[in-house]
Parts: structure tokens; sequence; C-alpha cells
């Protein structure tokens, strides 16, 4: 053994899976980074996802180790130098983890305390139910440091909570709240233990038969999947020309300083 840890191993160690009662719980575990998202976190939500479609288990939960569902891209994570084909790859990678999300036969229900934000929110609204904690918080940086959205929130976020506001969100930044994400229905429940209510209503829909659960899921996606695969058409190729541009740089190293500034000045 050379220590070295392969791809697989990391995928591993950032997403957990475990099955309890006939419900599969998949645990974002980058805690000392709020589970910010690199490409180790990608690919094990990925192989979470298609587990949990070979283990077939009743409903699959969603959640974040620590004290955040997921802060959006790790923009402190080292890019590369990914250009053309190599960075449509990662953006599909991207794409899968919303489309293996909607196309697993059973429900998949987020359990979101603090940030959700960025491709954080973007996991969460793409599951079927979401509940979260009273002090969660959601919303969509990307354009602040110069990146795109991603995910086929531009398709799905306009249908949660009409276009006006859907602008509101990824043009603006506004970071909402758990209340204010339910009135909008970006929620469906907000809950002091947002994991505990999670497995109850899991376990409510493993009870049900499976069939129709699948079924009903299934029909509930379909209307709405060509439109999707032209979201995640069009987001590639915004991200792609906005990839590596001196603004998203200049608005990338602005964001890391203030974080930094932030850090310091609560270590006092």
């Amino acid at each position: 053994m050379d220590g070295k840890v392969d791809g697989h191993d990391k995928a591993a160690a950032a997403v957990r899976y475990e099955q309890v009662d006939d419900v599969a719980v998949v645990k974002l575990n980058r805690p000392a980074r709020l589970n910010a998202v690199n490409d180790a976190l990608v690919d094990g939500l990925c192989d979470a996802l298609a587990r949990a479609r070979d283990d077939a288990p009743g409903a699959v939960v969603l959640t974040g180790e620590g004290r955040a569902f997921c802060a959006g891209h790790d923009l402190k994570e080292p890019q590369g130098e990914e250009v053309g084909a190599g960075l449509v790859v990662r953006l599909e990678r991207l794409a899968d983890v919303t489309r293996r999300l909607r196309q697993l036969p059973v429900p998949v229900i987020a359990a979101v305390k603090g940030y959700a934000l960025g491709a954080g929110c973007e996991f969460a609204i793409c599951c079927d139910l979401v509940v979260a904690e009273p002090g969660a918080v959601f919303g969509f940086p990307e354009v602040e440091v110069g990146l795109g959205v991603t995910g086929g929130v531009t398709h799905l976020l306009p249908l949660v909570v009409g276009p006006v506001k859907a602008n509101e969100l990824v043009l603006l930044g506004t970071r909402i709240t758990a209340g204010e994400a339910a009135s909008l229905g970006l929620v469906n429940a907000v809950a002091d233990d947002p994991l505990a209510l999670a497995m109850e209503w899991g376990r409510r829909l493993a009870a049900r038969p499976r069939l129709a659960l699948a079924m009903a899921k299934s029909c509930l996606v379909a209307g709405t999947a060509g439109l999707l695969e032209h979201a995640f058409a069009l987001e590639t190729a915004a991200s792609m020309a906005l990839h590596d541009t001196p603004e998203a740089l200049a608005a990338a190293d602005a964001f890391r300083a203030r974080r930094d500034d932030g850090a310091r000045h609560a270590s006092r």
C-alpha cells in the first residue's frame, strides 16, 4: 500500500450510505467544509443514489453531516485547468445528480439544516419532499461569484415559485428562511428535527405499495422531463462560457476573502 487515496475512496468518504427501517439514508459528509460540493462529493452522491436504486428501499432521505445541508460549490477546492470536453464531463456529472434523484423509483426526502446554498439548494429542490429546520437558509449565490446555476434549477425553480420569484432568487441571490421557503412551496414542512421527520415520512412511504408509489412518482416527474434536459444543455453552455473568466475569478477571490476575514474575526 502506498498510502494514496483513490477517487472511489474519496467519493465513499464524501458521502455516506446506510439503510435504516427500509429507508436509505444518504448523508453528505464534508462537515468541515459545510458539505460544500467538490468532485468527490458529486461522485459519491451519484454512487449512493445508484446503490439506492439497486437496494430498492421504500424511500431515500438525503441530508448533511454537521451543521449544514450543503453550502454550495467549494470555492477553495483546486479547480485545475479544465476546458472543453473535460469541463462538459464535470458539468454532466453534476446534472446526473438531478437525473438520479428524479429517476429513482422511490421518493427522496431532503432533510435540511443550516445552509442549502447554490448546488445544495439545487439538490434539495430536486428531491420529492423537503423538510427543513427553522434556521435553515436557502439561496442561489452563483451569479454573485460569477458562476452559472446548474442541476436544472433554471427549469425546476420557476415551476415551484413562479418566474418572477425565481428571477429574484437567482439574479439578486436573495436568501430566504425555511419559513419563507415553505410559503413559496420550496419546503413541505418546517421542523426542529428535520431528519427525524424525514425518517418518519420515509417509514410511512416504505409501508405503501411499492408499485403504486413508483408509478405515482414516475407520472409526476414525466411531465417535465424533456424540458429539464433542455435546461441542462442551456446551463452547461452558460457555465462553460463563465468558466475561468477574469470576472468570475475576481468574484470568487472576493468571496473567499470575505469568508476568511469573517473566520478570523470569529476566532478572536
